[in-house]
């Protein structure tokens, strides 16, 4: 049988139970097998005579057979196997004594015991690896690690040349001294679980290997399913010409498997840049990391297949990168209704901005389309960005849409675009006073605005639909041009459509039928702008707002509704180091909104420990105080009620238990009564094997009754918003909390992104030590938008100076969200805090790590843009072409907006 790396392991492997329990893993494949890495490697395993054994620690020794005997049990059923071994020569060799020592195996399978009676006859010479413990007063090694040795002598320097064939029986080594290198040497540790052990995965990755190289041979029926120590070994040697081994390390030149490895592996990057980068060929890295002769060996080795990856997945970004400036795309270059804009606004725009628009305007008038990631701090003002390329798409005669991810998102950009876009009429024309009266902030003016934008938007939809126009794929430069010119003299107003999952059937019909007439136009959209039913023929420019939320199949199936693919602007306020970004969004590019609007105040955060009564009580006195002054407060939870065992609108896991706020008894004999119903009643969660379960997850529904209980929001109305609430409960809620009739409000993390309401000074986030860094900073991002002080009280019941305290501490300390996201991405890894889409936590990437390997994504990015330019289809790495392309097709959630 040929073996390759897409043979399954099942058509190689006999015992399905180890078949099922490395497919668990992963494991389906021989090149999943080769590609599953261990974490660490042991330390070598030291040489010691019997004399000189030490209770508990493992050893190896050489040894010969003096006797063997197998025993049935009748009681347990099965067989105990007792082999006498004694190391006179290897002791002689040491300068001691020779002494004797028991070796013991137990197995319910009599073909297992046959084939170790077989190896363990009388006056076998064996190397030994195993734990030495103590039994009525004997020396014994239960269910050691053995290797035959060939008799006679072998080559004359020692070296491991093969498994040897004598008479019917297989010897592990042809020396002493090649057997005792070998089981001596570091052994790979992996990622176990309760169904297979480390061991047992190192010797079926061993298996595989010398299958691919030709040199494996099945054992006996079952017998390679029973124990490590029937693994056979691989022999010492390399590849020849395939780089310099490291300084210390044995040659693997000569090697049967190396050789047979080289030809069923062929390596995949290309010669200059492994031997410039000073790498190994594939085959031998993965022979070093699953078989190191050191350490040295398999750290070498774990760096050239991390440096493959890297490599890998940037060509496969710079090639979607070209790919899609090779589509046509409508140009954009009226820019006179983004300037009067820009001129309207009531405040100035940051540096920051303004460059970032003027490249967006660039990009924009470009007949490729654009592919840019923009990345802002909480308020930095990406909304104005995106409205002003919007109006640039408007402006020359085509439509934009901005696609928020939850519903009071969607309507909160509706309402805040649609009073900006008065704002332009007003300078316009000059006939609305009120202009300067009006503030883009004041949830009041907005909703206003957003009703009248809606009658305009229904109007424009009736008539849309009796004279619907048409429009035929790209125009050509001339007609653009004349287009641009044309929309920028007579544009005085852009409609701007609302269109959610919730309208109301004719509503939504009009938003609809507007959008299909390809009239200039901004449409503000939930998910249903990715529905089938949403048709816009002259859409120009798609502005996807925390790009996060959306998977990359909707994205696309945007880009791909017409013949001309639209300009693309992502948004983010999920701090990214610019490292990662490199990584995971290569194929964008990328802007930063660092600088801060003028007149915002820093957020003072601080830490409350759930059960310090005293300083609970304060906080909520304090809080009074400022909703006394006309400011809200915020009240975060993770669940929506507590019979509800998922976790509400987010993604946290694990719990935190309510505590004794005040010195209220009133409140302190509730809060016991509710915990002791709440740990009865829901499940308790575990971080890991072994780990104190915790109490259930603060609710929606439990803390609003709480706190509307306290002496100190005697009189304060409260209202709660979660993802399951219906449209209309949203609006009436949100509303009743911009104007003050209910200035608290409790809510799940669909406040996370977007909600801005001025007039919130004060956010308290209940289990905060089971969020993620990033989204602790989103969530303190939604107070002090109004330019007054504002506070952040984390509530926590972390221990002192355990990890989630240490992470509470990093949003205590800084505003900064380049620090945080670092911090984060350390604390969490990038798959917690970009999610799987954008994490590569379902991508062939299984070693590159985005924030300790920033070098190397940078040096092969550079190598890899080199290459491209000299050869963009890769006609001259065939080997680099299909892994780049199994890459691709593979992991389309990798490549965020390819």
């Amino acid at each position: 049988m040929s073996i390759t790396l897409n043979t399954t392991m099942s058509s190689i492997m006999t015992n399905k139970r180890r078949v099922g329990a490395l497919k668990s893993l992963g494991v389906v494949t021989v090149g999943d097998a080769l590609t599953y890495y261990p974490f660490r490697v042991a330390d070598p395993v030291p040489l010691r005579a019997l004399r000189e054994a030490r209770i508990g620690e493992r050893m190896a020794f050489s040894a010969s057979v003096r006797g063997m005997r197998v025993v049935p049990m009748n009681v347990r059923r099965g067989y105990r196997l007792e082999a006498m071994v004694d190391d006179g020569d290897f002791a002689v060799s040491r300068h001691i004594a020779g002494a004797a020592a028991r070796l013991v195996f137990f197995s319910y399978k009599k073909q297992y015991v046959d084939w170790l009676s077989m190896r363990l006859r009388s006056g076998a010479i064996v190397v030994i690896a195993g734990e030495p413990s103590e039994f009525n007063g004997q020396l014994q090694f239960t269910h050691p690690e053995i290797m035959t040795v060939a008799p006679g002598s072998g080559p004359a320097d020692g070296e491991y040349s093969g498994v040897v064939q004598m008479s019917a029986l297989k010897y592990d080594a042809d020396t002493v001294e090649a057997g005792l290198r070998r089981i001596s040497r570091p052994r790979p540790v992996y990622h176990a679980s309760s169904r297979i052990s480390s061991e047992h995965i190192h010797e079926s990755i061993v298996q595989c290997i010398e299958l691919l190289a030709g040199t494996g041979q099945d054992l006996p029926g079952d017998a390679a399913t029973e124990a490590p120590q029937t693994m056979k070994p691989m022999e010492d040697g390399g590849i020849s010409g395939a780089g310099t081994a490291p300084a210390g390390a044995e040659s693997r030149s000569g090697n049967a498997v190396a050789v047979g490895l080289a030809r069923a592996i062929p390596d995949v990057l290309p010669e200059s840049v492994r031997e410039s980068n000073h790498l190994l060929h594939r085959a031998e890295a993965f022979l070093a990391i699953h078989d190191p002769l050191s350490t040295a060996d398999f750290k070498r080795a774990i760096g050239t297949m991390r440096y493959e990856e890297a490599f890998v997945s940037q060509t496969a970004l710079l090639q979607s990168r070209s790919i899609v400036r090779k589509d046509a795309a409508l140009p954009c270059a009226g820019v006179a209704l983004r300037d009067r804009f820009i001129e309207s606004l009531p405040f100035p725009l940051t540096g920051g901005q303004r460059e970032v628009i003027d490249d967006i305007g660039v990009d924009m008038a470009r007949e490729y389309p654009m592919q840019r990631l923009l990345q802002g701090e909480v308020g930095s003002g990406k909304t104005v960005v995106a409205v002003a390329a919007m109006l640039q798409a408007a402006g020359s005669g085509h439509q934009a849409v901005l696609v928020a991810p939850t519903q009071v998102l969607a309507e909160q950009h509706h309402a805040t675009i649609s009073a900006m876009l008065c704002a332009i009429d007003g300078v316009e024309t000059g006939d609305d006073p009120s202009r300067d009266a009006l503030s883009p902030n004041d949830p009041a003016d907005l909703i206003k605005a957003t009703e009248s934008a809606a009658d305009d938007g229904d109007a424009k939809g009736r008539a849309a639909v009796k004279h619907p126009v048409k429009h035929s794929g790209a125009r050509s430069g001339k007609q653009d041009g004349a287009a641009h010119a044309q929309s920028d003299a007579n544009t005085r107003h852009v409609p701007v459509i609302l269109l959610t999952g919730g309208m109301k059937l004719a509503a939504r019909r009009r938003a609809l039928a507007l959008a299909a007439s390809g009239d200039p136009c901004i449409i503000v959209a939930t998910h249903a702008a990715f529905s089938k039913t949403f048709q816009a023929p002259n859409l120009a420019l798609v502005v996807i707002d925390e790009q996060h939320r959306f998977g990359v199949e909707q994205r696309e199936s945007l880009r791909t509704k017409n013949d001309v693919v639209p300009h693309l602007l992502v948004m983010t306020a999920t701090p990214i180091p610019r490292t990662a970004a490199m990584t995971w969004f290569g194929d964008l590019d990328i802007s930063w909104l660092t600088e801060l609007p003028g007149g915002r105040k820093p957020i003072r955060t601080f830490i409350v420990p759930e059960d310090d009564g005293r300083m609970m009580g304060s906080m909520f006195a304090h809080i009074r105080g400022r909703i006394d002054a006309g400011e809200r407060a915020y009240v975060v939870c993770p669940r929506i009620d507590a019979d509800d065992e998922s976790d509400g609108d987010d993604d946290t896991s694990g719990a935190s238990q309510i505590g004794v706020y005040d010195d209220s008894d009133a409140y302190r004999r509730e809060s016991a009564t509710a915990a002791a119903n709440t740990s009865a009643s829901a499940p308790s969660q575990e971080d890991g094997d072994g780990a104190p379960s915790r109490p259930p997850l603060h609710s929606v529904a439990e803390i609003e009754r709480r706190l509307s209980s306290l002496p100190q929001f005697r009189g304060i109305r409260f209202a709660t918003l979660t993802g399951r609430d219906d449209d209309a409960t949203k609006q009436q809620v949100m509303a009743d909390f911009a104007d003050g009739a209910t200035p608290v409000l409790v809510a799940t993390t669909v406040i996370e992104v977007g909600v801005d309401v001025p007039q919130a000074s004060c956010i308290v986030i209940f289990d905060a030590d089971r969020y993620g860094l990033s989204q602790l900073h989103q969530l303190r991002g939604r107070v002090g938008r109004g330019g007054t002080d504002s506070w952040a009280f984390l509530i926590s019941r972390a221990e002192d100076g355990g990890p989630a305290q240490q992470r509470l501490q990093v949003i205590q300390g800084t505003l900064d969200g380049a620090q945080i996201a670092q911090a984060d991405l350390e604390f969490r890894g990038a798959g917690d805090v970009l999610g799987d889409a954008q994490s590569g936590g379902k991508s062939g990437l299984k070693l590159l790590r985005v924030v300790k390997d920033a070098k190397i994504i940078a040096d092969a990015r550079e190598r890899a843009g080199r290459l491209l330019a000299d050869d963009p289809d890769l006609s001259g790495e065939v080997e680099l072409a299909g892994a780049v392309l199994d890459f691709t097709r593979g992991n389309e959630t990798f490549l965020t907006s390819s």
